[in-house]
């Protein structure tokens, strides 16, 4: 199938300024989503969606294709990534080229890697599915939640006060990062969870929600301390193997 990587990236964020292009550590973060891209061979493009000169540029140094600008309706504070895509995908078939698989990847998602989109679309292929994504498991079971009226705590689902949280079946969220979907799926359903959707479990070290400067701090050290025990272990895998110095690869095109 001929594919392409959307990355949509409009200039403006409000609850982080230029959050799109905001160094994590030490580089834009929009260049973790696009090497990742790039390097997992995949994709017969990989383009930016972006109103944003600069993002665009950007964007071109890391190796993304920025062949046209978002219109003004899909630029604003309210746009959806759906109609953000499909915009995307008309514009490329007025210009001769149709795709048969997208995958949305957001720019402000620092741990993919290479790896996980790979095997996203092995698993996109082998189960012939109409969408994939990954999610994560919440870590405390929402069955037990609690919420506050009058100033007093109240049980969503009192009949879960004697149960125990191993036996309550798992609950998982989007992780919000990529999505694989079939382009004629997208297009008759328009949502990002397309009929046969197959999802790619992440832990919980490989997600972060980053919406203000409190999660962007969190992200940097999550992304630190995975990265550290990457290299401890190929560092552990090498010792005594001979050859020198193991040559590492950082996570995400790092």
């Amino acid at each position: 199938m001929k594919s392409i990587a959307i990355i949509p990236a409009r200039g403006g964020s409000k609850r982080i300024p230029r959050k799109n292009i905001k160094s994590f550590c030490g580089k834009p973060i929009i260049a973790y989503s696009i090497e990742a891209a790039l390097e997992s061979n995949i994709f017969d493009e990989v383009m930016v969606s972006t109103d944003d000169k600069e993002i665009a540029e950007i964007a071109s140094s890391y190796g993304a294709n920025v062949p046209f600008f978002r219109s003004p309706e899909m630029s604003s504070d309210t746009a959806m990534t759906v109609p953000v895509l499909l915009e995307v995908l008309d514009e490329y078939k007025k210009r001769g080229n149709e795709y048969d698989l997208v995958c949305c990847i957001y720019p402000t998602a620092p741990f993919i890697n290479s790896a996980r989109l790979c095997e996203s679309m092995n698993k996109f292929e082998e189960c012939n599915a109409d969408s994939v994504l990954p999610v994560v498991k919440y870590s405390y079971p929402p069955q037990r939640a609690l919420i506050i009226r009058e100033n007093k705590l109240k049980m969503i689902y009192p009949k879960n006060y004697n149960v125990r949280s191993q036996d309550l079946e798992p609950i998982y969220h989007d992780a919000g990062q990529f999505y694989f979907l079939k382009t004629e799926a997208l297009k008759n359903e328009q949502t990002l969870y397309c009929g046969c959707s197959i999802p790619i479990i992440l832990p919980e070290v490989e997600v972060q929600d980053i919406d203000n400067e409190e999660d962007w701090k969190i992200a940097e050290m999550k992304y630190n301390i995975l990265n550290k025990y990457t290299l401890n272990t190929v560092i552990a895998c090498d010792f005594g193997g001979g050859g020198g110095a193991p040559k590492l690869k950082p996570q995400n095109g790092g």
